[in-house]
């Protein structure tokens, strides 16, 4: 999921927020990834995050969410999911999506 150029001025409200995949790729199409996304989830409520509602769609994830410094949490959630998804897909030898994920996060960040 790429990296979010926006703040968080105002832990006391809610946010709306949406994290995508990288060109779109339907990642999240697998129930298994899909899964990695909802405990991830589930971990952020065990660590005062306050999620309102979410929904994982195949290639990005809306959710509703506060907390003292979501910016943080956000940004640990999405690090966290990453790594896990990306050890599953190796770990089923996926790569046909992983060298997509490779090629258009190159693109992405201009390397």
């Amino acid at each position: 999921m790429a990296r979010s150029r926006y703040k968080f001025k105002d832990s006391q409200h809610p946010y709306f927020m949406t994290c995508t995949i990288v060109h779109w790729l339907p990642i999240f199409s697998s129930r298994y990834t899909a899964k990695i996304i909802m405990d991830s989830l589930k971990f952020l409520q065990q660590e005062k995050v306050k999620i309102y509602v979410w929904v994982v769609l195949e290639n990005h994830i809306h959710l509703i969410a506060q907390s003292d410094n979501i910016s943080q949490d956000i940004a640990r959630f999405k690090a966290f999911s990453a790594k896990q998804i990306l050890a599953y897909l190796t770990e089923r030898n996926a790569k046909t999506l992983l060298d997509q994920l490779k090629y258009y996060k190159k693109s992405y960040k201009g390397e």
